[in-house]
């Protein structure tokens, strides 16, 4: 099995043969991302492969750059404007800001400029029902004016549409008509849910996917082909579930954010293994720090993400919170003086200044190298020689009044502060105390700033899993094949609509089975979305028993959801009626997922013994340097343990443990460190 995440610095590659992980980590290619992907399956060989599993940033990363095609928006007349209201929230730090802007309306960088947006004279109620007919020839006429400004695809949403499609699948014929065989997504098979501007957004999103990916799928398949690859290509999603590449090409919008969502897939797998089941996890990256929570087990799912502030995606998604703190975060110098570290990145071009590619300003990666904690010789496993003298000119060269010890200093200091503040505020976001959590460890950059950030997390101990550089990638081979169904259906739960409900499951597992073979090993998860009649806001994930739904069942559904509500909110209102809102049906493939092999224990003919040792400069005020011994991670056997300060060197990662922390290495090889 194969699985690759591109990132935005790295492409990470790792492939599981007879019970081996073998890695490979290539820089991400903007220009031709697929490039980098094909490297590493070459590197690796993928002839023989049955799977080839896929994550990916690429289409997350237009939406970002607004490096998207030209696309039409076509919305009930009077409505065309509501992708540039949004929901009218603004984040918190803008809420008494008078010039701030939402980035994706007019006044900033549209994704859908208001001259592409077209108004349709049409209507349906809320049943359904048709108020007015669609007005075909002025249809026509707004289609001209998209023809004429030369959109690639259509974007397609009218009110009410998620309960009766029926103009929105007469305007894609018209569509077909006026603009040829172009992409063409409507909410009513994209979305089919309620909250307008959701389901609007989600399928902006999906039209403009359809393109981004058409010919990158199209290509990948190419590539992988002459590499002798005939096994099946599936996409992670959003929630790090597995689709094959041509089902995810039917509604691209599932994918936009698959590669953050694989490592805490990995870590929930991996925890498991390991016996933890609380975890905090942090993908600590080249750009940014990845941050997401795995309780009792299961990854923290949302119903919605957005892809900017208020740029919403109705797609099931791993939570995961983002900031700008990693190996590539830049050095700088605030208004007053002060040392500041990221949001921004040098990227892998022209990346941090010790690389030598024309980097002039220092990073989080030239400040480890200064103090030693980073091998300039076995960086990324020896193919990329570092120079820390580019690094020190780099800092030597910012306008302070700091001495070179102390910018140094604070740089690291600043680094760690961000990454555990982080950390530790999506913690309480989530409600869970971080004592009784372990914080999970990875990405390149890792296990090289978390495990001082431990006492500023106040997490039970530090996990650093094996391949950390390359472990979101490896959580594509810890996902399951699934398959996922919703729809919209205002119900208050009364004995009377048991079997309205049950229909609507049953359509939902009818449509599932359509798109699995006769033979699959296949399991069924029904769930709802629903709320107190009254409540503007849904409590999502309600369980739905199996089987036929009679009376009965509608009432276990109705005590599940005040079980869920309480869990949630710490409340119980059982005197209020409850209404469904969105039902939900998930098939889930038995797949087979990477196994860890374990590691021997150590003879007694055989000491622990470091490599070499190394000195630690600039880590406390004063301080002349720490002498840390350097261990070999491939050369540590199950049942070791040492003090810190030490430094444990990889291929792709490194490991510091600092002083006043204390390691053992468990019996797959993970590294737990703890405070002494």
């Amino acid at each position: 099995m194969i699985a690759v995440d591109v990132g935005g610095t790295f492409t990470d590659v790792v492939a599981l043969q007879d019970g081996e992980i073998r890695t490979a980590k290539v820089s991400t290619d903007y220009t031709d991302v697929t490039r980098p992907v094909l490297e590493g399956a070459a590197l690796l060989g993928v002839a023989g492969a049955p799977v080839f599993n896929h994550a990916s940033t690429h289409g997350l990363n237009a939406v970002i750059t607004r490096d998207v095609p030209k696309i039409g928006f076509l919305a009930t007349e009077g409505h065309r404007d509501i992708l540039d209201m949004g929901r009218v929230w603004r984040p918190a730090e803008a809420i008494l800001d008078p010039g701030w802007r939402r980035s994706f309306g007019d006044a900033a960088r549209p994704l859908v400029p208001r001259y592409l947006r077209r108004g349709i004279r049409e209507r349906l109620t809320a049943s359904g029902d048709v108020l007015f007919e669609l007005d075909e020839a002025q249809a026509r006429a707004e289609l001209e004016v998209l023809r004429k400004c030369g959109v690639a695809g259509v974007a397609i949403c009218l009110i009410n549409a998620y309960v009766n499609p029926a103009h929105e699948l007469r305007l894609r014929e018209l569509v077909r008509e006026v603009l040829g065989d172009v992409p063409c997504s409507l909410s009513s098979e994209v979305s089919p849910l309620a909250k307008e501007y959701a389901r609007a957004s989600t399928t902006m999103v999906d039209a403009l996917m359809k393109l981004i990916y058409a010919d990158y799928t199209a290509r990948l398949e190419k590539g992988l082909a002459e590499l002798g690859f005939t096994g099946q290509l599936n996409f992670a999603d959003c929630a790090a579930t597995l689709v094959p590449s041509h089902r995810a090409m039917e509604q691209p919008f599932r994918i936009v954010f698959s590669g953050p969502a694989a490592g805490t897939v990995a870590s929930a797998h991996f925890g498991s293994l390991i016996g933890e089941s609380q975890l905090l996890c942090a993908d600590v990256g080249g750009t940014s720090c990845d941050i997401s929570v795995v309780t009792g087990g299961e990854p923290f799912v949302d119903t919605t993400f957005e892809l900017e502030h208020d740029l919403v995606v109705n797609a099931l998604a791993n939570d995961v919170s983002a900031i700008g703190a990693g190996g590539g975060s830049l050095v700088t110098i605030g208004a007053t003086g002060e040392i500041q570290v990221g949001p921004g990145s040098a990227g892998s071009t022209p990346g941090p200044a010790c690389y030598g590619r024309g980097g002039t300003q220092p990073t989080t990666t030239d400040t480890c190298l200064l103090i030693g904690i980073i091998d300039p010789g076995t960086f990324a496993g020896g193919e990329l020689a570092l120079d820390p003298a580019l690094a020190r000119q780099a800092f030597e060269n910012l306008e302070s009044d700091f001495s070179l010890a102390q910018r140094v200093r604070y740089a690291y200091e600043m680094a760690v502060h961000n990454i555990a503040e982080g950390v530790f505020n999506v913690a309480i976001k989530n409600g869970v105390d971080p004592r009784d959590y372990s914080l999970i460890a990875y990405g390149a950059a890792g296990p090289m700033l978390l495990p001082a950030a431990m006492d500023a997390v106040h997490c039970k101990q530090v996990v650093v899993p094996p391949n950390p550089g390359l472990f979101s990638a490896l959580g594509l081979l810890s996902a399951d094949q699934v398959f996922t169904v919703n729809r919209s259906a205002y119900t208050v739960l009364t004995p009377d609509v048991a079997e309205r409900i049950d229909t609507l499951f049953t359509e939902m597992e009818a449509q599932l089975r359509e798109r699995l073979s006769a033979d699959a090993s296949v399991t069924f998860e029904r769930s709802y979305d629903g709320h107190l009649v009254g409540q503007s806001w849904d409590t999502p994930f309600v369980p739905v028993p199996d089987g036929t739904l009679d009376e009965s069942a509608v009432a276990a559904m109705i005590v599940s959801f005040h079980d869920t509500y309480q869990e949630r909110s710490g409340n119980r209102f059982e005197m209020v009626p409850v209404e469904g809102v969105t039902f939900r049906v998930r098939a889930v493939l038995d797949t087979p997922k990477v196994e860890y092999p374990q590691l021997p224990a150590r003879a007694e003919d055989e000491p622990l013994a470091p490599v070499r040792t190394t000195i630690l400069r600039y880590l406390g005020e004063g301080a002349e340097g720490q002498e840390a011994p350097v261990y070999d991670r491939t050369a540590l056997r199950a049942g070791d343990e040492f003090d810190g300060p030490a430094i444990v060197h990889e291929g792709l990662s490194t490991t510091h443990v600092g002083a006043g922390q204390h390691l053992v290495v468990g019996r797959y090889g993970e590294l737990v460190i703890r405070k002494k």
